[in-house]
């Protein structure tokens, strides 16, 4: 099987083709600040992103050669994980985002290219995957529900493929999968469906190092009615300049350890915290499984930092067996559940949110 895999970001367009997963091409397209100015939507830039794309593939790769297309999934209502095949109501919906992201160009490019190929287009995996058990819902504020917003697409990626490891489906496993990045997400995967996560986006779980986590509500509501800050600015405080950025002035995790090992005790302290706030969140989700965790998997950026991952494993590592699986393959991941689909080895869900 042969397929594209188009993962647009907020200032490049990565693609790869792989075939059987294996990558046999890659190339990221830059999209220079003084281009996507002229643009005041992200879906302005459709026809802009499309003409880069098919450009980089000239010479490559004949679109007919291809056996699916498949695109980072965007901002769409809440879903189920899984693979979809892009279909008008996906089209309409990532056309209609609320929130602007150019991860939701994906499906579309991704059903053009396809429909001149002849070839099926799917997405998968979007970070609004969301299999929350009801029960998780519920907030003391009865206008507030928590929200199933996370790592999606790299924590199932990384789930499935220790499942296949040790020779076991993953939806017989129960895992849990700390995503750590510029935000940090920690999912309880249960039998196959992520029933329970912190919302990394909208300031739910540890402090990471652009995002402030969890904050006691009340100082919290004395600080925007300080008359100090605008709305805006809460926000940013929130996302954006919370958590390491606040406190050290920068989200270079490696550099802020190297200064604690040669001796600057405010980095160590900082570090020390955020790693005991991942492992809170880890212990949080080991209690949503019953204590019947198979294995903990660490994964994203910040999981190549060796004194990070030794003191979660002093945290939790009596819980379960730890797996470490540092940075985020997106772009294998996403071949990964192409194959999948067009094998027939993996599912291919019907989109119809409720929300």
């Amino acid at each position: 099987m042969k397929v594209l895999v188009i993962n647009p970001g907020s200032t490049s367009t990565k693609i790869a083709i792989y075939e059987d997963n294996v990558q046999i091409w890659k190339h990221g397209i830059f999209h220079y600040p003084e281009e996507l100015a002229k643009f005041q939507h992200i879906n302005e830039q459709y026809q802009y992103r499309r003409d880069c794309l098919t450009k980089a593939l000239e010479g490559v790769c004949k679109l007919e050669e291809l056996d699916g297309i498949i695109g980072r999934g965007g901002l769409l209502k809440p879903m189920p994980g899984g693979v979809y095949r892009v279909t008008e109501r996906i089209k309409e919906d990532l056309k209609n985002a609320k929130m602007q992201h150019a991860s939701n160009l994906a499906g579309l490019l991704a059903d053009e290219l396809a429909s001149i190929a002849g070839c099926p287009a799917f997405i998968a995996d979007p970070v609004v995957t969301d299999e929350l058990w009801d029960i998780a819902r519920p907030t003391g504020i009865a206008e507030i529900e928590r929200q199933s917003i996370f790592h999606a697409l790299n924590s199932r990626a990384v789930s499935r493929n220790y499942a296949k490891e040790i020779g076991k489906p993953y939806e017989e496993l129960n895992l849990i999968v700390a995503h750590l990045g510029g935000g940090i997400t920690v999912s309880a995967h249960h039998k196959g469906r992520v029933v329970d996560v912190n919302d990394g986006l909208n300031g739910e779980g540890p402090f990471s190092p652009e995002r402030a986590g969890t904050i006691p509500a009340a100082q919290l509501a004395e600080l925007c009615f300080s008359g100090k800050y605008t709305l805006n600015e809460v926000k940013k405080k929130l996302i954006g300049q919370g958590g390491l950025v606040a406190h050290l002035g920068t989200t270079n995790t490696a550099d802020i350890l190297e200064k604690a090992a040669n001796g600057d005790k405010k980095c160590q302290y900082i570090m020390d915290a955020m790693h005991y706030a991942i492992a809170k969140q880890i212990g949080a989700m080991h209690v949503t499984l019953r204590g019947k965790t198979d294995a903990i998997i660490i994964t994203g950026g910040i999981a190549h930092n060796i004194p990070t991952v030794e003191s979660l494993k002093e945290w939790v590592g009596y819980l379960a067996p730890i797996v470490v699986v540092p940075g985020e393959d997106e772009l294998g991941a996403l071949a990964m559940n192409a194959i999948g689909a067009l094998k027939g080895e993996l599912p291919i869900q019907v989109y119809n949110p409720t929300k």
